[in-house]
């Protein structure tokens, strides 16, 4: 017991001398991610969605060597399309070319104060703009929320989905039907207006990396962190709200018997992600997040899905063992 309470005190500490470091030097970022750079160019794509002129931020990378295939990549909610720079690196040098944009509401994209955000919509919005760069078919990648997406991207539109990756996805489970009570979006408002540097750390240190961290995290977080610090919190906040809501309430785990393209899961084993957990009951909490049993249930309900386990890997594979998990990928897109 004495040596347990020494290491979290230890923790404690080293986190506490983060912070600090930090603090003189923590970023201001613009509602739009404006002051945080993307390892390749960013583009806008135009589009009109809900009697609205909106911006859609995405990375489009061309290979040296064109293998004729087209991958997708779809960012989490507490992610963003530079959180796949090791991944667009690996698939680009394997002749892949790369999109990789930041959902509406999210990074560097419009963040609009009316918006009914749904899966459908932001599937649509994708491939909108998939068909403005003349892509007809491709793969369909999706870690955390872009797992839901992906889903429902597959779901609306099989013949444009080569092949379909989730990676950590959440809605494994429905939260609702389970019994985690209901959160209005003012009070995902509010509690998003809490949002610091400190609370995203906690929370992916204890979530995503099982009680774990590294240096290189921390990029991520003040990512995160300095869109919440700057001037469009509050826009950042209430798009954060809303897309809350979409999630909580706008399941997909009820459809995979339909998903109907080859499919592959990545599954960290170490990862306990559960929207509303903090809501629930503790005997309901101590059961949602189980994704050793959630992707296996996965895999075994969606058609001829292949599950690969990351034991010793949280929310993040791609995040926490870049090169293992790019080999990962790569072997499961061969054809």
């Amino acid at each position: 017991m004495k040596t347990a309470r020494w290491k979290l005190a230890t923790l404690a500490m080293a986190l506490a001398s983060l912070s600090s470091a930090h603090a003189g030097t923590l970023p201001h970022h613009g509602a739009r991610l404006e002051g945080f750079d993307y390892p390749h160019p960013v583009r806008t794509f135009a589009l009109v969605s809900q009697a609205q002129s909106l911006e859609m931020a995405y990375l489009d990378v061309a290979p040296a060597t064109p293998n004729g295939h087209t991958v997708v990549l779809m960012h989490g909610k507490n992610f963003c399309a530079a959180t796949w720079e090791s991944a667009i690196t690996a698939l680009a040098q394997a002749g892949y070319r790369v999109v990789a944009p930041d959902q509406i509401g999210f990074c560097k994209s419009d963040k609009p104060q009316r918006y009914q955000y749904s899966f459908d919509q932001l599937a649509a919005n994708t491939h909108a703009l998939l068909e403005h760069l003349g892509i007809d078919r491709a793969v369909i990648v999706g870690h955390s929320m872009g797992g839901m997406l992906a889903t429902r991207y597959a779901l609306q539109y099989p013949q444009a989905t080569q092949q379909l990756v989730l990676i950590n996805p959440i809605g494994l489970e429905d939260w609702k039907a389970n019994g985690v009570p209901w959160r209005s979006i003012d009070a995902w408002y509010a509690r998003e207006l809490k949002t610091s540097f400190d609370s995203i750390r906690d929370y992916q240190r204890t979530v995503y990396y099982g009680d774990k961290w590294k240096p290189e995290y921390e990029r991520w977080v003040q990512m995160l962190g300095g869109m919440y610090a700057g001037e469009g919190k509050a826009a950042v906040a209430w798009s954060q709200a809303l897309t809350s809501d979409m999630v909580f309430n706008q399941p997909v785990v009820h459809e995979f018997p339909r998903i109907a393209v080859p499919t592959t899961l990545f599954i960290g084993q170490k990862d306990r992600t559960a929207i509303g957990k903090d809501l629930a009951s503790p005997e309901l909490a101590k059961r949602l997040g189980d994704y050793p049993a959630l992707g296996k249930r996965a895999a075994a309900a969606i058609p001829g899905a292949k599950l690969v386990e990351f034991d010793d890997l949280g929310h993040s594979p791609q995040v926490e063992a870049p090169a293992r998990f790019n080999a990962a990928l790569l072997a499961a897109l061969k054809p």
